[in-house]
């Protein structure tokens, strides 16, 4: 009687190896290519600037600011959406405007213009700012957001 002939236990271990080793690979670039992918889409993303138009020039005054409201329409899948944007256009200059979101950078309430103290007020927790955005007053940790704006014959436009 002879003994059996069974394959050689280390090449089976050596085998099983090599495939552990090349799933790992595989979950690893897997892994690397999703990783990768939502890091560096936003840098290598197009952008679209969206100017719109929020008011001629002549209408913002020169003792503070106007509070304008832009309409925004942008698809959300199959759905057009029209979302509302408040902002505060303040003149600086003869033909220059800057553009500041009115929602505060507390907790996100709308702040409004209180003509009698040329303040821009927060009726949340009374954060207070004057008319280039800058904190006066109360917990907002930052300034107003500023918008880009330009000026093209007579309109001022605001990216959004």
């Amino acid at each position: 009687m002879s003994v059996p002939q069974y394959p050689d236990p280390a090449g089976r271990r050596r085998f099983l190896a090599r495939i552990i080793k090349s799933i790992h690979a595989l979950i690893t670039a897997a892994v690397g290519v999703i990783v990768g992918g939502s890091i560096l889409s936003p840098v290598f993303g197009r952008r679209e600037e969206n100017w719109l138009t929020a008011a001629s020039l002549g209408e913002i005054p020169a003792t503070g600011p106007l509070p304008v409201t832009i309409r925004v329409a942008h698809s959300d899948g199959y759905n057009q959406v029209v979302e509302r944007r408040s902002v505060f256009l303040v003149k600086t200059g003869e033909s220059d405007v800057i553009a500041l979101d009115s929602t505060c950078t507390h907790l996100g309430c709308r702040v409004s213009w209180d003509a009698d103290a040329k303040l821009l007020r927060c009726p949340c927790h009374g954060g207070v700012y004057d008319t280039t955005g800058a904190v006066k007053a109360g917990p907002p940790p930052r300034p107003l957001t500023r918008l880009m704006t330009r000026v093209e014959d007579g309109q001022v436009q605001v990216q959004l």
